[in-house]
């Protein structure tokens, strides 16, 4: 009887390559259709959420924001959008500008910060994304040491800002936090970096408020289809 159902066994033929090929694309296709359904569900949750992000970072490194709407700038080589801030009035306030560098102590840090045309100076800044060290480089954040965040509330920029050790006793210097100068160096830089890139190119005049407001979610939607009109009017040949 052994003999017999060993035989039957060493008999039974084994799956075909394309069986296995064929197993293989259904449940690769079954993954992919999952993956692209969880994006599809969580794209525009994440888009939401950094765009609130935003907006709250806009209003707070413009002191008195209560309201934002976007700037284009172009140079010869790229063009960048920042943002202008208005009080509850419509007053224009200053502007917000992203920034970032590769020089932290532990790769990327990417803030922002705003900039008040009419006294040349900057007035506040907020680090959106960072991985320095905690306890050392990651003191460059609010949250985290709210004395090294508040001397970029009333900072000059000419003829540039810069980062001393031994205290501060000009108004475009930044004291570095102690065990952390690369980091202190690199939110400096980027600021500089923007600063350098863009500000000769701001509008001569400052711009007025539109009545749609950006940080309101329905007109944020609004704008947002019109740009979809435009680029789908201006597409094809």
């Amino acid at each position: 009887m052994t003999e017999v159902e060993l035989t039957i066994s060493s008999q039974r033929a084994e799956p075909s390559p394309f069986r296995l090929i064929a197993t293989l694309g259904v449940a690769g296709m079954i993954s992919g259709l999952a993956l692209s359904s969880v994006y599809q569900i969580t794209d525009p949750i994440i888009r939401a959420n950094n765009q609130r992000e935003l907006e709250e970072a806009v209003l707070e490194v413009v002191p008195g924001a209560a309201g934002m709407q976007e700037v284009v700038l172009t140079n010869a080589e790229a063009t960048k959008t920042i943002y202008a801030a208005y009080d509850g009035d419509d007053l224009f306030l200053g502007y917000a500008i992203e920034g970032s560098t590769n020089e932290g102590f532990a790769g990327q840090i990417r803030l922002i910060y705003g900039y008040d045309p009419s006294i040349k100076r900057v007035v506040g800044m907020k680090v959106l994304e960072s991985l320095e060290t905690p306890g050392l480089g990651d003191k460059i954040k609010k949250e985290k040491n709210p004395a090294f965040a508040a001397q970029f509330e009333n900072l000059a920029i000419e003829p540039t800002i810069v980062v001393v050790k031994d205290g501060k006793d000009q108004d475009n210097e930044i004291d570095a936090i102690t065990g952390a100068t690369i980091s202190s160096n690199a939110v400096v830089d980027a600021i500089n970096t923007e600063n350098k890139s863009w500000l000769q190119y701001l509008p001569a005049t400052p711009p007025a408020r539109e009545e749609r407001d950006l940080t309101n979610e329905e007109d944020r939607e609004a704008a947002s289809g019109e740009g979809d009109d435009a680029a789908t009017d201006g597409g094809g040949e």
